[in-house]
């Protein structure tokens, strides 16, 4: 799966969706897509990532209390 991160909008490609969906999980392994050479793995924290339209990953995926807290 494809995201983009916030700040720079660089493409990253989630190694392991599982970590992009579990909310107990603060950051996902991802490759930068830079160039044409496979890059290295890297970290990366979900709360700075989008997806490529711009949308805001879903509460669920970020907050593991997201049925109990208070929306903001």
């Amino acid at each position: 799966m494809l995201l983009q991160t916030k700040d720079t909008s660089d493409l990253v490609k989630v190694v392991d969706i599982q970590e992009l969906i579990d909310p107990s999980i603060d950051i996902v392994h991802g490759r930068d897509q830079e160039g044409q050479e496979e890059q290295d793995t890297d970290s990366f924290k979900k709360e700075n990532l989008v997806f490529p339209s711009g949308e805001s990953l879903p509460r669920c995926w970020l907050d593991a209390n997201y049925r109990t807290a208070k929306a903001s």
